[in-house]
């Protein structure tokens, strides 16, 4: 089952990865403007979406829930990036520098799905779709809380750990996405 789950995570990631990569040929690295907080509020702006149609089982805007999960996906891996590169980076990145730094955070990620998956025995696979979106704003509210303590911690992990699970889940999201059925999606 694990080598399945990596399989399917690899084609997710892979599908992300090209989506973000084509926007950075159109946009280049507009995104690098934006601070972690703005960050942080435009992946809530998509789960708090996928949320919404989920209790309404109607959708007025055409894209799809999956997009959303993408996006978050893409903008976490945004938040890792911001926050690993130095202050003085410069905003426009290479296209080419952008693709690698995508490729090494989702790696980063990897080593985290593997550990916890071995832990937690895939108990994702039994989760419906909504209790994920739960989660994604659940660790949406920590990563504000966070911030607006100025990355200040008691006990909990930072804001990090927040995007990187936030990864997996909406990862295991759209796995789950591509083989439900349409009235399963919306559970």
């Amino acid at each position: 089952m694990i080598s399945q789950t990596i399989q399917e995570y690899n084609q997710v990631v892979n599908s992300c990865k090209d989506t973000f990569v084509k926007k950075t040929a159109d946009y280049g690295t507009a995104w690098r403007v934006l601070r972690l907080p703005s960050i942080t509020d435009q992946i809530f702006i998509k789960a708090q979406r996928i949320r919404s149609i989920q209790e309404k089982g109607v959708q007025l805007v055409q894209d799809d829930i999956s997009s959303e999960f993408v996006g978050i996906i893409n903008y976490s891996v945004i938040a890792l990036i911001q926050a690993a590169l130095p202050t003085d980076a410069p905003m426009a990145l290479e296209a080419e520098e952008v693709e690698k730094l995508y490729t090494e955070q989702i790696q980063e990620n990897m080593l985290l799905l593997n550990a916890k998956n071995h832990d937690y025995g895939e108990a994702w696979r039994d989760m419906r779709v909504s209790s994920i979106t739960d989660i994604i704003l659940m660790k949406l509210y920590r990563t504000k809380q966070i911030e607006d303590n100025q990355g200040q911690t008691l006990i909990s992990e930072g804001v990090e750990a927040n995007y990187r699970d936030m990864i997996n889940y909406a990862v295991f999201a759209l796995i789950k996405l591509n083989f439900a059925s349409p009235h399963e999606a919306t559970k």
